[in-house]
């Protein structure tokens, strides 16, 4: 079944275009079921590109999904209109009353910053602690992935001596996990980011598991069974395009970067790039809505209730 989003929302031509399925309000009022509640927490810059990403890998399940776009209230965007912003998100502060099966919250272009210092932290400290009550799952992703852990187990971040930035062969620890059904025991997954989590200091924390990982680029993605929280600390959604661009913008702005490590053809900025990891994005967001829609209540309410 498809995923519902807003007829008008700039995310919905491009997924109709690359063969997704959506539906319109009125067409899923008809099906007698009740859609899963999925809320993308979008703290991204281009917050439009992050939404046909995310959408893009939610919208392939076959389960029924609605999918809500939230984000903080005490930030303004500044690559994102205002009318954007009104027309299709809620800030947090409106949507802090309902409940979530699956709740994403996103990367943001704040990792060189200390937690505390960035403008939002109080409102990301509540947002986080609402989704032990209010979320059955979490799926946090880089920044937002690094801020999580930080938050409920105290992991650090490490300053990077450069941009870990490329495509990377990774490996599964724990085959057998629900997360990880269908993927091969080597893959490849895109990599952008300035700071680090370390295996040393995960390890030390009770109810954590490493499930992903690279040689050269470490920890890759965490589960954790209480609170049902993954933490993916690298860019499984990203398009085929997205760190090209984030090259060639860096070439431009004058950023010292070097050429992302195997993802152009020869290292040849000037060839079009291969995707190697759409499949297993794939995989991990079905894996992942998958378990969701096995164990979440029927009940939204029930939702963060102890049995």
């Amino acid at each position: 079944m498809p995923i519902k989003i807003p007829d008008t929302l700039p995310a919905f031509d491009t997924l109709v275009s690359e063969g997704v399925r959506v539906m319109t309000e009125t067409v899923a009022i008809r099906q007698d079921i009740r859609p899963l509640q999925i809320g993308l927490l979008n703290l991204m810059p281009n917050k439009i590109r992050t939404e046909v990403q995310m959408a893009r890998l939610v919208g392939a399940s076959p389960l029924q999904v609605e999918f809500s776009l939230v984000r903080v209230g005490g930030h303004k965007a500044k690559n994102t209109s205002e009318e954007h912003l009104l027309a299709f998100y809620e800030t947090w502060d409106e949507v802090k009353d309902r409940k979530f099966d699956g709740f994403i919250i996103t990367g943001a272009p704040v990792e060189t910053l200390d937690f505390e210092e960035v403008t939002y932290w109080d409102e990301m400290k509540q947002i986080l602690d609402w989704t032990e009550t209010n979320v059955h799952s979490t799926l946090n992703v880089c920044w937002g992935a690094m801020a999580a852990i930080y938050h409920f187990h105290g992991v650090p971040k490490y300053p990077l001596s450069e941009k870990a930035f490329g495509v990377y062969r990774h490996r599964l620890l724990n085959p057998s996990s629900i997360y990880l059904n269908g993927f091969s025991d080597d893959f490849q997954i895109p990599v952008s980011r300035w700071t680090e989590v370390r295996r040393a200091d995960i390890i030390t924390k009770p109810g954590l598991e490493i499930l992903m990982e690279s040689d050269e680029m470490g920890v890759c993605l965490v589960q954790e069974e209480r609170g049902k929280r993954l933490y993916m600390f690298n860019h499984v959604e990203y398009d085929s395009t997205s760190l090209g661009e984030e090259y060639f913008r860096d070439i431009a702005n004058g950023t010292p970067i070097k050429v992302p490590h195997n993802y152009f053809p020869d290292d040849n900025p000037e060839k079009a790039p291969l995707n190697r990891w759409r499949s297993h994005a794939h995989l991990l967001f079905g894996n992942w809505i998958n378990e969701i829609y096995q164990t979440t209540p029927y009940d939204l309410a029930k939702i963060g209730i102890d049995p």
